[in-house]
């Protein structure tokens, strides 16, 4: 029988995952040359070959891909069997690390954590900030056991190392300043507003979330100012230097919503939402832990889903 080695697959696993040996080395903070040398032996060991020249870079073989679809399994049964492990060993009690994009935090974390203190006081919550991208990243190290993002930016249902579950569709309201000739409208469309300055970051998550909205509705925005920050953006709103779709999750929990002097639309027309999303590492959402803190954010979610509807 073949020697398997688990640190040494798992090498393998993120060299696919990176596609280079530069940046494999990034991620598990090793030297290139190590990183290199531990492939060396993980093919030794099997007795295949992993790794072909491809260019400047290499590439995996046919064998390297049937070793990482076993080691898939493999790993998944280890992320299993540590999640039964530990409700084995703390029952109720248990530590949960979240990674969360910035509205999320306080319009999602905060109130499933106050649940949880209520209901399940022994189950402990750690939450780190992250974009959108970054929590998968994180996920996939390991630093992080959920991540709270945004579907545009997560992996594909089919990836084989997450568990992927629809959360939330966060609505995308308009912001106008004050005095703005559509802030009393009956009705508001994202294509009446083809021909103002749109104020938002000049590259991220939600420069291309504005873009496809607006792109959607038929015209390509024109973007007068860049901000990545609602304080920011929401400032220059109310001064009347141009308009900008905000997310409900930032306006309803007041990370830069809408102050007295913005005016907050709902579109009647063309109403475009962001979708949160929630991932675990395959096997793992089995934790009683886990479960519970899936659990208060779905609960966080619809609450939330049911104030903007009685809104």
């Amino acid at each position: 029988m073949a020697e398997w080695d688990l640190r040494k697959l798992r090498i393998l696993r993120v060299l696919d995952e990176r596609g280079t040996v530069t940046a494999t080395a990034e991620a598990l903070h090793m030297t290139p040359s190590a990183v290199s040398q531990q492939l060396t032996n993980l093919a030794r060991q099997l007795g295949v070959t992993l790794l072909e020249p491809h260019g400047r870079r290499v590439r995996l073989t046919d064998a390297a891909r049937l070793v990482l679809r076993h080691a898939d399994a493999v790993f998944e049964e280890l992320e299993r069997a540590d999640a039964r492990l530990a409700a084995h060993r703390r029952g109720e009690a248990g530590e949960v690390r979240i990674g969360a994009f910035s509205t999320a935090v306080p319009a999602l974390v905060v109130p499933a954590v106050l649940a949880l203190r209520e209901r399940h006081p022994g189950v402990t919550v750690r939450v780190r900030e992250a974009e959108a991208r970054q929590a998968y990243e994180l996920l996939a190290a390991g630093e992080v056991d959920l991540a709270l993002s945004l579907a545009a930016h997560a992996p594909g249902a089919g990836d084989p190392g997450f568990t992927r579950a629809p959360l939330l569709a966060d609505p995308l309201d308009l912001a106008l300043p004050p005095g703005h000739p559509l802030a009393a409208a009956e009705r508001v469309r994202l294509a009446d507003l083809a021909h103002e300055e749109w104020i938002f970051g000049g590259s991220g998550p939600w420069s291309d979330i504005t873009r496809a909205a607006c792109e959607a509705a038929g015209f390509r925005p024109h973007q007068g100012h860049s901000a990545a920050g609602w304080t920011a953006i929401l400032a220059m709103v109310e001064a009347g230097m141009g308009v900008a779709l905000v997310p409900r999750m930032a306006a309803v929990r007041g990370r830069g919503g809408g102050g007295p002097d913005v005016v907050m639309r709902a579109l009647t027309e063309d109403r475009p939402c962001r979708h949160v999303v929630t991932a675990v590492r395959k096997g793992a959402e089995e934790a009683p832990t886990l479960k519970r803190v899936l659990s208060a954010l779905r609960a966080a979610a619809a609450a939330l889903a049911d104030g903007d509807a009685h809104a």
